[in-house]
């Protein structure tokens, strides 16, 4: 889950490339920075990898109106193909008892609502297989968060078993081969940490690993199947090398791992790297050990991620989160094929219901649909092309649409804990009309910023739906800016954190 502060100390590795640290280590601001974009360049594929999939709470939470409605305004923008979520097998949702003589009892009414709600709005679910109902738990071992979801093995594994093969008929009776061979089935949620009291920890998430993959299969071997999902990228060496050995099927790699995990727990050391580029040089360490390993074409998912809040600042809530993603969204291209950030909605329970508008939730939508500045984030990289253009600038992402039209990115980062400073930018277009026509869409603390919008209404604890709804209108992203170039170049002045979307309008195709 979302909490850095109890995730475990990996394996140091041998090598690690730091790299170029960017703008997350700037000390100073230059007075202009120039930026070359070719537009006849070569691109490679660009797949929105970062859209592809959201997080979510609980999997009762998606019964209520309330997460329905978020989960639409979040398809509009991004179009996202999957949602992730914990605890199906919750005691909530009814799914497993037992009669007087400790015969198994099945019951998939609420599951069933379930997973028709994702697909009407028009989602696949990665089925997360959590927690453990506690009649086949083998300990009463109840975590603290609100929800109290019991994390002990399961007290009988011809029981599981049954219960796994079970789950699996009703869904492919209920949705057809189809449609389900087309969802992901990830074991467990973070096993190496307090989501897993079995110990050893890892030998006894192994032993419920081998046993769900192959219940899956046998119901259909079109069933894609995956795991460890662990904290902060631990045991994925050890993972596959373990189904490869026992041949236990798997069909993708999953774990999680956020901005502000520290490097301890990500490389087993305590390493001179930002906030703002751990976790894709956590992924680039998972994707070379799968690259290593004895399956090096396993997909990778990371179904777990977000940019930090820097605790108390909340930082999650301002514009730093667009620079922040956008960093990420670089960085990690090419390394991966899904990334599920977390969440799409602050409909979201683990400390109990939000008592405020903006506690630092993770959700881009904030308690009663209340678009966040990351909301509008992802609606301006979703515009991205789907092929991308290199660049050795660290802030920008160059990239174009299928019809030739280039849409760059480019922001000035600054970690919330450090005084910032402004920044212009020149970008110096070649391959196109010099004096063509451009459109500039921002998100910094005059554009898109719902959080000042709150605090002029007077901050209420309770808004109603007239004063979300105003808050809404106030920070909705305007209308692009029309600009022209001037013999090619552009100058755009970032303030810190700003975030800024250029569309060339007219970009000549180059010849392949």
């Amino acid at each position: 889950m979302a909490d850095g502060r109890f995730r475990r100390t990996a394996l140091l590795l041998a090598t690690l490339t730091i790299g170029s640290l960017g703008a997350a280590g700037s000390s100073c601001a230059q007075d202009v920075e120039k930026i070359v974009i070719d537009g006849k360049a070569k691109a490679t594929a660009f797949p929105h990898y970062w859209e592809e999939a959201f997080g979510s709470g609980r999997a009762n939470l998606t019964l209520r109106e309330s997460y329905r409605n978020d989960l639409r305004e979040v398809k509009k923008i991004a179009d996202f193909k999957y949602v992730r979520f914990h605890a199906i097998f919750h005691d909530e949702n009814g799914v497993y008892d037992e009669d007087e003589k400790g015969n198994p009892l099945f019951n998939f009414t609420y599951v069933g609502q379930i997973y028709d709600g994702l697909l009407k709005n028009g989602v696949r679910p990665i089925v997360e297989i959590s927690f453990m109902p506690k009649k086949l738990a083998v300990r009463q071992d109840l975590h603290p968060f609100w929800y109290k979801q019991n994390v002990a093995p399961p007290k009988d594994y011809a029981k599981w078993d049954l219960l796994i093969k079970k789950f699996g008929e009703f869904l492919v009776e209920r949705y057809g081969i189809e449609e389900v061979a087309q969802w992901y089935f990830e074991v467990w949620n973070e096993p190496n940490i307090d989501f897993w009291s079995g110990e050893p920890k890892q030998a006894t998430y192994f032993e419920l690993y081998d046993h769900t993959a192959r219940d899956l299969k046998a119901v259909n071997p079109r069933l894609r199947v995956g795991g460890p999902a662990t904290s902060s990228a631990h045991w994925v060496s050890d993972f596959v090398a373990h189904t490869a050995q026992e041949k236990v099927p798997v069909d993708f790699v999953s774990t999680h791992g956020y901005a502000d995990d520290t490097t301890e727990d990500y490389f087993g050391a305590k390493l001179d790297i930002p906030i703002e580029k751990r976790m894709c040089k956590a992924v680039e360490k998972v994707h070379k050990e799968i690259l290593m390993s004895a399956m090096p074409k396993l997909p990778l998912f990371w179904t777990e991620w977000n940019v930090s809040g820097y605790g108390e600042r909340h930082a999650g809530d301002t514009s730093y989160s667009a620079t922040a993603i956008a960093q990420t969204v670089r960085d990690c291209d090419g390394l991966m094929e899904m990334a599920s950030f977390w969440t799409f909605s602050d409909v979201f329970e683990e400390n109990g219901p939000f008592r405020e508008p903006f506690p630092g939730g993770f959700g881009l939508l904030a308690p009663g649909g209340i678009k966040k500045p990351h909301y509008y984030t992802f609606s301006l990289l979703h515009k991205l092309g789907p092929q991308r253009i290199s660049n050795d600038a660290d802030n920008v992402l160059v990239t174009r649409r299928a019809d030739g039209r280039l849409v760059v990115a480019v922001w000035n980062l600054w970690p919330p804990d450090q005084k910032g400073e402004e920044k212009e930018v020149e970008l110096d277009f070649r391959g196109v009309n010099g004096n063509g026509r451009v459109s500039v869409s921002r998100i910094d603390a005059e554009h898109g910023n719902t959080l000042a919008a709150w605090r002029k209404m007077g901050s209420p604890r309770y808004p109603t739906e007239k004063q979300v709804e105003e808050m809404n209108r106030q920070s909705a992203l305007k209308a692009p800016e029309r600009k022209q170039l001037i013999t090619g170049t552009l100058n755009i002045k970032l303030p810190v954190n700003g975030f800024a979307l250029v569309e060339v309008e007219r970009q000549v195709v180059p010849k392949q």
